[in-house]
């Protein structure tokens, strides 16, 4: 599994590399005439394109496809090229394309461009098909049989939709999508059969503020004085060793380990606190607050005439903050 997060880390990467060229060969480059023949050339020579080096840009039935269904095409060419990516299921190289489909996506919604991927952030892969679950045993195509820790067991009516494998601190960890068709909708409460309402706060100095005046606080597993100091120590274990060097790597897996547990202590208080809470009345009512935004330094306006500074709404905001610190709950 290690082996296949580096060859598709530098299939991602390729592919991305693959789209960048096309693009500023298609729409930045373009055209030139070529000295010798004194013809016009379009140096047009990735993937992603008509009459490219690799992949098939038409389908049977005349319609063009995408960047992503070309490269995807491409897959048996880089078999052929690079034996070794036989090893791994051909749908796990098919959902890392689409994986890139995804970021392209993201970027065109208005998010960052896609980045290139290293070893901290290439940690997972994704099966479609193909997948067995015997109890306490997991089947995955190309990998065989394996034993894993089944937290939750599938119902028998139930269908395996992907299984997602993630490299985390303390080793792998499978996630499996299921799906039932023939299962109803939850059912909805109506107005008349809720008899008790709940009303949550959330608050800086507390973790949230409940209208019936009980308090959670904020648990602070990772900034207690203790952990602040254990990090602090460890973190300096890390820098004080030669980069790309075995004993870095030793420490800076202890690092990971350290931080991975305060993740899932977080992660097991908050489901604790959704059971405590669920448990209080038939309905729960939330305001809708920005607290991120509120706690952003509000930008600074000034006078186009006088050059003064004008009134930007900090004093709201921080009026606001001294409120949700404050208030005991909501009534």
């Amino acid at each position: 599994m290690d082996n296949w997060l580096d060859m598709l880390r530098a299939n991602y990467n390729w592919s991305l590399v693959d789209r960048i060229d096309t693009y500023q060969q298609k729409f930045i480059q373009g055209e030139y005439c070529d000295i010798k023949t004194k013809s016009i050339a379009c140096p047009l020579t990735c993937c992603a394109v008509k009459f490219g080096a690799s992949g098939e840009s038409w389908r049977d039935n005349g319609k063009k496809r995408s960047a992503g269904e070309i490269q995807i095409t491409a897959l048996p060419e880089l078999k052929k090229a690079r034996p070794w990516y036989k090893d791994i299921d051909s749908t796990v190289l098919q959902q890392n394309i689409k994986r890139l489909d995804k970021a392209f996506e993201n970027f065109f919604d208005g998010r960052g461009f896609p980045k290139f991927k290293n070893r901290s952030t290439m940690r997972s892969f994704t099966f479609t098909t193909g997948v067995k679950v015997d109890g306490n045993k997991i089947y995955l195509p190309k990998l065989r049989w394996m034993r894993f820790y089944n937290s939750r067991p599938i119902p028998t009516a139930f269908k395996i939709k992907s299984v997602t494998v993630r490299k985390k601190a303390d080793g792998y960890y499978v996630s499996i999508r299921i799906e039932d068709t023939n299962v109803p909708v939850f059912p909805v409460k109506s107005n008349s059969e809720i008899n008790t309402v709940v009303g949550l706060d959330m608050g800086l100095g507390k973790l949230v503020y409940c209208s019936d005046g009980s308090v959670i606080d904020i648990p602070r597993f990772a900034t207690n004085k203790k952990t602040k100091r254990l990090q602090r120590i460890l973190g300096r274990r890390v820098s004080r060793k030669n980069k790309h060097s075995h004993s870095r790597r030793k420490a800076q897996q202890k690092l990971s380990l350290f931080q991975h547990r305060i993740a899932t202590k977080r992660e097991a208080h908050q489901w604790q606190v959704a059971k405590k809470i669920i448990k209080k009345a038939d309905a729960i009512a939330l305001e809708d607050l920005n607290i991120s935004g509120m706690m952003k330094r509000c930008k600074p306006k000034y006078d186009e005439k006088t050059g003064r500074f004008l009134p930007n709404g900090r004093v709201l905001n921080v009026l606001c903050l001294g409120q949700l610190q404050m208030l005991p709950g909501m009534r």
